[in-house]
């Protein structure tokens, strides 16, 4: 049954609020010394130097990189479950991020430094990951079996994932500078990472909105998408054009962070229904909450240490792809 408007507008201000609240956490909580009035105290204008480094320097582009990331692994999430007609379908489980992920190493390796270059190849790998995945398994007949597809891309990704630590392994340059990247974090990473990815988010956000009532078309099949003038097989090139950026993007701001465009899309549907209007709309607020909890657990659960983020959505996402799994009537998209 569709969830009502009213429904629908309580689900968005929840999560609108969900997300203020934990961009304050992420400002206020770390694993150092610096406490949470402290930090307050830095945030109001205080005069300790070491707390307003940590807070302006390290914390606030932690918490805007977490931003953008949520932003396009929700919304790369929802296209790519609605493009393929799987609930299963996730950038992490299809290949799209091993072969961003893949490519990005490939290239530093190389010679290649330049932030801006990781993100074009990152967009490229993602597409030809996502792209050969669905070819695969088109070829063999499966493309319509959840499980069967999600397999296809695990093997995939697993493949790719053993090419890049081998070139890790080849090349201790590409190995330095790429250790904590292949991981998934959120931290270390340098302020012109927000100024270079910005782009690719608007970019891949923009092409989403251009798809998404195309996508609710072909929802109700090919005919009547096409009885409505819109072009089903453009309508899937665009949505794997908007996957690829948005993931690409994504990967080569943060490193590969799997779950949360299986978490997200899972969560608004079960809030707002299955309309992908209204379920893209609610992942854009709650993919950067998802990996905000997750940062600051990553931040709180091994203090004085930290862990990467993705090891976090990790341990969160593997019981939901499980309890989806198992779900005898899977989610209709």
């Amino acid at each position: 049954m569709p969830a009502s408007r009213l429904t629908v507008a309580k689900a968005l201000g929840f999560a609108a609020l969900c997300l203020l609240l934990l961009c304050g956490a992420s400002l206020l909580l770390g694993a150092g010394d610096i406490g949470i009035l402290t930090s307050f105290h830095a945030l109001l204008g205080g005069q300790d130097d070491d707390a307003r480094f940590i807070v302006f320097e390290l914390r606030w582009v932690r918490t805007e990189l977490a931003l953008l990331v949520g932003v396009a692994l929700g919304a790369a999430g929802v296209l790519l479950q609605a493009v393929t007609r799987n609930p299963l379908a996730e950038p992490g489980l299809l290949g799209v991020s091993a072969g961003a992920s893949f490519a990005v190493v490939l290239a530093i390796n190389l010679g290649a430094s330049a932030a801006s270059l990781h993100l074009g190849v990152a967009m490229l790998g993602a597409l030809l990951g996502c792209l050969l995945v669905l070819l695969v398994t088109r070829l063999r007949g499966v493309g319509d079996d959840p499980v069967r597809l999600v397999l296809a891309g695990a093997a995939f990704s697993g493949m790719l994932g053993a090419l890049s630590s081998l070139l890790l392994l080849w090349d201790q340059r590409t190995a330095d500078e790429m250790r904590f990247w292949v991981i998934g974090a959120l931290a270390g990473r340098p302020l012109d990472t927000l100024e270079w990815s910005m782009p690719g988010l608007l970019a891949g956000v923009l092409l989403a909105l251009i798809v998404v009532r195309p996508l609710a078309a072909l929802a109700l099949g090919e005919r009547v998408a096409s009885g409505l003038g819109h072009h089903p097989q453009l309508t899937r090139l665009g949505t794997l054009l908007a996957v690829a950026i948005l993931v690409g993007t994504a990967t080569a701001a943060a490193g590969p962070i799997a779950f949360i465009g299986l978490i997200v899309p899972y969560i608004a549907r079960r809030l707002v229904g299955s309309d992908i209007r209204r379920t893209l709309a609610l992942s854009m607020l709650l993919g950067p909450c998802v990996l905000l909890l997750a940062d600051v657990i990553s931040r709180l659960l091994v203090q004085p240490y930290e862990l990467p983020v993705g090891v976090v959505s990790a341990f969160v996402g593997a019981p939901i792809l499980i309890a989806v799994v198992r779900n005898h009537r899977l989610p209709t998209l």
